[in-house]
């Protein structure tokens, strides 16, 4: 019996889309897993005296916090800008005071066919190992805390063009759930003009709402 050659070559491509395919589910299975499991330590982290940013009413009263569902559409290869020379700046906070930070970089990253930049710190005294990005976006005040979000990032090699931005990992300051923390405020050149629907949404104090319901 003789097989026709195209036949050979069909069937062939469908094994190699499937076995792709299947990676290409797997991979995102793994990526959500992975932010799954993240979420859920900082949940069990929060509900732990030592460390957390909430109060023992809110303890008591705490679940989990909420987010986005995972979504690799915001998890973004960015292009990386390393500034020569790494000015330090005050970066305001919430009490009205100001901290010192060195304006380490800018990473441009292309949304729905748009550019957009994100200056990127690094703490002036020197002690933190990853880069800073705070930000804000349209979400704020609706599904995501109302004075934006913050993102780390790895500081990359020397030379490297790119660096790797994912809004899934974006969380909020201790402010969103505290009054009593001074926070960072995302400076006027990292305000995005589109919503991020990715990372952790807007807080909801149990706590504090429970306690209004009694008076």
């Amino acid at each position: 019996m003789r097989i026709n050659p195209k036949l050979l070559i069909g069937i062939g491509l469908l094994i190699v889309f499937g076995y792709f395919f299947k990676d290409l589910v797997f991979n995102d299975d793994q990526y959500a897993a992975r932010l799954r499991k993240a979420r859920k330590e900082k949940d069990d982290g929060y509900r732990r005296v030592q460390g957390s940013p909430l109060s023992s009413e809110q303890r008591q009263a705490f679940d989990s916090l909420r987010y986005f569902a995972p979504n690799k559409d915001y998890r973004f290869e960015a292009q990386l800008e390393t500034f020569t020379q790494r000015d330090t700046v005050p970066m305001a906070l919430t009490d009205g005071k100001a901290e010192k930070y060195l304006r380490w970089g800018r990473a441009s990253f292309v949304f729905n066919k748009q550019e957009y930049k994100l200056t990127m710190f690094l703490k002036a005294d020197g002690k933190d190992s990853t880069l800073f990005i705070p930000f804000t976006d349209r979400t704020n005040g609706f599904t995501t805390y109302g004075g934006g979000r913050y993102l780390d990032a790895a500081k990359p090699e020397n030379g490297a063009t790119d660096i790797v931005l994912d809004f899934n990992e974006a969380y909020n300051p201790y402010c969103a759930y505290n009054s009593g923390y001074a926070c960072p405020v995302p400076p006027t050149d990292n305000r995005l003009p589109i919503e991020i629907r990715a990372g952790e949404q807007e807080f909801h104090d149990h706590a504090a709402h429970a306690e209004g319901e009694g008076h």
